[in-house]
Formats: C-alpha cells, sequence, structure tokens
C-alpha cells in the first residue's frame, strides 16, 4: 500500500472511531434526560446501553469536562449537568411559536372545518391574535392579527389567566379593569375566578359571544417545558354552529394543543 493510500485508510478509520464516539456520548445524554434516574452508575448504565464499563467511563469522562453530566463523588454516580440546561434552554429560547404553531393550526382547520386560531401574550394584561387557518366554507369566523384584547374576554384570553402564574393571575384580577366587550362578557371578578379553576381543571376554555357577538370558541393552552402558557390554539366559528360541532372541535382542539405542547418540553397531561 502507498504511503498515500495508508494515509488515507488511517484518516477514515479515525473519522469512523470519532463518529461511534459521538453516538456513544449523544446516546449517553439522550439516556440520562429520558430515563426516570435522578442518577446513574456506570455498571448501570453499561448494562441499560449494551456498551463495555471502559467506553462508559471515557465518554462520561469528556462529558464531565465539558459541564455536560455531574459525577456526585461520594455515590460516584452521573447526571446531567448543567451545561445540558443551557442546550436545552437555548433551544427553548429560539422557538418560534408561530412557526411551529402553523402546521398544528393547519390540520386542526382540516379536522374541525373551523378557523384556527394561535394567540400569544402581550405585556402580560393583553393578548393577540398572531396567526389564523380558516377553512374552506362559505360562512367563516375570522380574527384580526395583532390587535389586543384584554385576558378576560373570551375562551383564548381566560385561557391564559387560568394558566398563568397564580399571582400574576390575581395581580389581573385586582388591578385590570374587568370591562365588557359585548353583554356576555364575564366582568366580574369571583365568577372569573371560578371559571378559571374551572379550566385548569378540564384543560380547556369555551365562550360564546363574550369577545364578538354571534361567536364562539373553544380554547387551550400551548405550555412550555416549566408548564407556563406560551400561547394558546383555539377552534372558533358561528355561535349556532359551533354549538353543534362542539365536541369533535373540542377533542381535536384538546390533541392538537397537547401536540405541540410536547414541541415545547412539556411532559404533563
Amino acid at each position: 500500500m502507498s504511503p498515500t493510500a495508508k494515509s488515507v485508510a488511517g484518516g477514515e478509520s479515525h473519522g469512523s472511531a470519532t463518529i461511534a464516539t459521538v453516538e456513544r456520548a449523544a446516546d449517553i445524554l439522550l439516556h440520562l434526560a429520558n430515563s426516570r434516574g435522578p442518577d446513574f452508575g456506570i455498571t448501570e448504565l453499561s448494562e441499560q446501553l449494551g456498551m463495555s464499563k471502559a467506553a462508559i467511563h471515557r465518554v462520561l469522562a469528556s462529558l464531565r469536562s465539558r459541564g455536560l453530566v455531574d459525577l456526585d463523588e461520594r455515590t460516584r454516580r452521573y447526571s446531567l449537568g448543567v451545561g445540558a440546561l443551557r442546550l436545552g434552554l437555548a433551544y427553548l429560547d429560539r422557538i418560534d411559536v408561530r412557526r411551529m404553531g402553523r402546521p398544528t393550526l393547519e390540520q386542526l382547520s382540516a379536522r374541525t372545518n373551523e378557523t384556527a386560531t394561535l394567540s400569544v401574550l402581550l405585556g402580560g394584561r393583553e393578548r393577540i391574535y398572531v396567526d389564523q387557518v380558516t377553512p374552506d366554507r362559505e360562512v367563516i369566523m375570522s380574527v384580526s392579527l395583532g390587535e389586543p384584547y384584554p385576558l378576560h374576554a373570551g375562551a383564548s384570553g381566560r385561557t391564559f389567566l387560568a394558566y398563568l402564574p397564580e399571582d400574576q393571575g390575581e395581580t389581573y384580577l385586582n388591578e385590570v379593569p374587568l370591562d365588557a366587550l359585548t353583554a356576555s362578557t364575564i366582568i366580574d371578578a369571583d365568577t372569573l375566578r371560578e371559571s378559571l379553576a374551572e379550566i385548569r381543571t378540564q384543560g380547556w376554555a369555551r365562550s360564546s359571544g363574550e369577545r364578538k357577538s354571534g361567536a364562539a370558541s373553544v380554547a387551550a393552552p400551548v405550555r412550555s417545558h416549566d408548564g407556563y402558557p406560551i400561547a394558546v390554539i383555539s377552534v372558533c366559528g358561528p355561535a349556532e354552529r359551533l354549538a353543534g360541532e362542539f365536541e369533535g372541535c373540542r377533542d381535536a382542539l384538546v390533541h392538537a394543543a397537547r401536540t405541540m405542547s410536547r414541541q415545547f418540553g412539556w411532559t404533563g397531561d
């Protein structure tokens, strides 16, 4: 074999070894993240991943040097490190909720044959629609993107209020004027508190004519890894028509909200 051929062969061998090491590191990190844990010994990881103890030890030493895993010196057991947390938070910070939510809205509108919307918070006291998908039918509901609405009026707003941290919700109820947008808007703080508790229990909110007369909707939260409502999706339509389609729309909505929440790291119910 010529020197050049040997060099190429050696490079390929080294490259293959590097790829194998990267794959082992990824397998270990994903195993630590997906298993109950909270920590693991080398023997345990070797048996669960089918790797030799020596290989596990080498990879863990490298990951530890970069802060991706921690070692408890007393128990000699490994767990995810702060470096892994930084990676996860960096990913979450870069997620575009509108871009991520578009396929879900399209599927939801197609499944229900009604308008599907996506709302986000605006300053903690209002919300705005940032996207919608409308069905191909003669009579539809459409929303105004970018126009702020108070959180106490309508299913989407009350969903935000229900899933915000308790102190933020109480601040809203105690400090924000509960003005009526229609004759059906809930403007009594105690009645709102009862409604918010019900929303948290069932996982969705329903409204009819609260924000806009003649319109009805059902809404559910899109939750991040820590449970925070980073968005709300809804199905809306003419009140009379949606009343007859309610159960199907609700079930499709709840499924869509859970699917989208998982994209943002939520692992709860």
